[in-house]
């Protein structure tokens, strides 16, 4: 069955009508976005990146949830691949209340966004204290940390096995061999 989404909504019918749906669909300024399935090697790195967060953050403060939406703005309603939101949600909430820490794993198709306008939108969260990109074809990620008040212009970028996210804000250290534990790379 082919379902044409409707070409223009705002958030509250979007939520909606994304809720009898099986695809993904993200909201972009108020433009229906279908979003794709990803690789084994996008699965593999978002369930090591849950697990690990799951293990190292206070989880009587913090609440961490795959493909969960973020309000950007009027229009715009993104589910990112991982946020860490604060704990005190409501039965039946749809989207975080408060993120503090959104992760994305690249796709081919979503290197542009999640490193461009997803970034800028969501660094501009008020309760964001980091964002961070994986690469799925190798050891690297793109850390977006804020620091007193603000977060810097560029990411701080980290390679290899050696390398570590550090989320001074929320106490906690992220080797990526740990995120990238059994995924296969070029």
């Amino acid at each position: 069955m082919n379902i044409q989404p409707p070409a223009r909504m705002d958030q509250k019918a979007f939520l909606a009508w994304v809720q009898d749906r099986e695809e993904r669909y993200e909201l972009d300024r108020g433009r229906v976005m279908m979003m794709t399935g990803g690789s084994r090697e996008h699965w593999q790195i978002t369930a090591n990146l849950i697990k690990a967060l799951d293990a190292r953050l206070d989880l009587n403060r913090f609440t961490v949830l795959p493909e969960f939406g973020v309000d950007i703005a009027p229009h715009s309603l993104r589910f990112p691949d991982i946020v860490v939101d604060v704990v005190g949600e409501t039965r039946g909430d749809l989207k975080a209340t408060a993120p503090v820490l959104i992760a994305e794993v690249l796709s081919p198709s979503s290197e542009r966004v999640d490193l461009g306008d997803k970034a800028a939108e969501y660094l501009r969260l008020p309760t964001l204290q980091a964002y961070l990109v994986f690469a799925q074809d190798e050891m690297k990620a793109w850390l977006w940390s804020r620091g007193d008040g603000d977060f810097p212009a560029g990411p701080k970028i980290l390679e290899g096995e050696d390398a570590i996210a550090r989320f001074e804000p929320l106490k906690i250290d992220l080797p990526l061999s740990e995120v990238y534990r059994r995924v296969r790379l070029k």
